[in-house]
């Protein structure tokens, strides 16, 4: 979450001022032409020298970029939001995969599946995330290797929770202003999106009380309300977080208290996951908080 505290480095080309840990891009978030939040801007690939990606406002950057921000896509879906031909998105997604920007997986699908081939989606690869990102993890992550040598990793969690207090509380009366569950879920992703973070919030996976097969034609149980998710598709603090999941504890158990109701990260970007999910407890189910990461908080 955007805290403030620890300097980083400084950005190269885009002359971009020097930043914290935990502070995505500042500014307003620049948007896609259909009014979709984009991730927020960190210096154009190429300034990194980034192979595959030929500059911000080439089309191979947009496709890049646009997996980013949504997560994993259909060639369908990207081709739609960029205007392009199903062969001209086919031959951008084939030079992405080529350079190693993106990767092909199969779509998750719950219950059952109809008949035919998978769906494939197209995902950001390490390498294509960091063609996004400036190289100011090691600072950041030297800095808090020697809080942890000098004081120990509590003073780690501390740093963490200090540096999202901030963020919590500027968005506190944001959230606190909706009227339900369901509108602080939505309100508390799009200031995450503010932030840079390309957050979208919706329902969790539908779990069905009887048959899933009788569930799809109507004939089964009703299905129970499994709460909400909070998804992000950008973390501009992934690379130190991984050594250091405080910062993920600390930003799962500000969610918490900031949506008043029990949530669990169900995967983070830290951890090699390709978004950060958050998992919200409907408060009819809501129950008594335990640990950050990997469960109720």
């Amino acid at each position: 979450m955007k805290s403030s505290g620890t300097p980083r480095a400084a950005a190269g080309a885009g002359g971009t001022t020097a930043r914290k840990p935990g502070v995505p891009g500042q500014g307003l978030p620049q948007r896609l032409g259909d009014g979709t939040p984009a991730v927020a801007q960190r210096g154009a690939p190429a300034e990194h020298g980034i192979s595959g990606i030929a500059g911000e406002r080439s089309t191979r950057g947009q496709v890049a970029r646009l997996i980013l921000e949504l997560g994993p896509s259909t060639a369908a879906t990207l081709g739609g939001r960029l205007g392009l031909t199903p062969a001209a998105i086919r031959r951008h997604l084939d030079n992405l995969i080529a350079d190693g920007m993106i990767e092909t997986r199969t779509a998750r699908t719950y219950g059952n599946r109809g008949r035919g081939r998978p769906a494939k989606v197209f995902v950001i690869t390490d390498a294509g995330r960091s063609a996004f990102e400036h190289a100011y993890d090691d600072l950041a992550t030297s800095a808090l290797r020697f809080l942890e040598q000098a004081y120990g990793p509590q003073a780690v969690a501390e740093f963490a929770r200090q540096q999202v207090a901030e963020t919590e509380r500027r968005y506190q009366p944001v959230v606190a202003q909706a009227s339900d569950l369901t509108a602080r879920v939505h309100a508390l992703a799009d200031a995450l999106s503010g932030d840079g973070y390309a957050a979208a919030a919706g329902p969790a996976p539908t779990i069905g009380t009887g048959n899933q097969g009788n569930n799809a034609t109507g004939t089964g149980a009703a299905p129970i309300d499994n709460g909400a998710q909070i998804c992000q598709h950008h973390c501009p603090v992934a690379h130190v977080a991984a050594e250091f999941p405080q910062l993920c504890e600390a930003e799962t158990e500000a969610f918490g208290r900031l949506l008043g109701t029990p949530v669990r990260r169900l995967a983070t970007i830290a951890h090699g996951d390709g978004i950060c999910t958050t998992h919200v407890t409907c408060s009819s189910r809501a129950t008594t908080p335990a640990s950050p990461e990997g469960s109720d908080i």
